[in-house]
């Protein structure tokens, strides 16, 4: 599926410009490469992400080998128009080294909770374990799942109205996961609640 790519771009004396990649679900920056001419208007074409390799002096699409293409979504520049920013939903792990970002650290910020979140509740939908809290949760249906989100809404309720902010957060916690359980349940996710509310901010 095609997307728009900004025009008048400012390459550099190699005919490169530099791409930063950040996860639309999690927020956080997964990758940064070089990107010429060509690249860029195959990333808008396509809607994958590609690149140029300086080391390989070729164009490469990103995941052609590993499967772990880059969907993009948008892309836009910076105010000097000499930067790239993608945004996009990785398929897998964006590092070759299978990590998650390709800055070290796999454990998600905070703003990527959601989408890290949601895929441990898919994980464990394909691998159930009668260990996984969250396999039995999903094993007992929809209705059971609904009742939990009210009762930890209840109990966030409770907290909040006596003032306990440490328990306030912890009932937070708790909603926000089984939020996470019933919204996939009914094809959805934590994901798609966060960009309901960008989108109603952008209005």
């Amino acid at each position: 599926m095609a997307v728009p790519v900004p025009d008048k771009l400012k390459y550099d004396a190699n005919g490169l410009i530099p791409v930063i990649v950040q996860g639309h679900a999690s927020g956080d920056v997964l990758m940064m490469a070089f990107a010429n001419e060509d690249a860029v208007r195959l990333t808008g074409e396509t809607g994958v992400a590609h690149f140029w390799s300086r080391s390989r002096g070729n164009l490469w699409k990103k995941g052609e080998t590993s499967g772990n293409i880059l969907r993009v979504r948008e892309v836009r520049t910076d105010c000097d128009r000499d930067c790239l920013l993608v945004v996009a939903d990785p398929a897998g792990p964006t590092c070759h080294t299978e990590a998650r970002t390709c800055f070290g650290d796999d454990t998600p910020t905070a703003a990527g909770m959601p989408a890290a979140l949601e895929a441990v509740v898919r994980d464990r939908e394909a691998h159930p374990s009668e260990a996984s809290y969250t396999a039995r949760l999903l094993a007992k249906g929809r209705e059971h799942a609904l009742k939990k989100v009210g009762e930890e809404a209840t109990e966030f309720v409770m907290a909040a109205t006596a003032g306990e902010a440490a328990r306030a957060v912890e009932e937070a916690a708790d909603l926000l996961y089984h939020l996470a359980v019933a919204l996939h349940m009914v094809g959805a996710g934590l994901p798609d609640a966060l960009e309901e509310l960008r989108r109603r901010r952008s209005q």
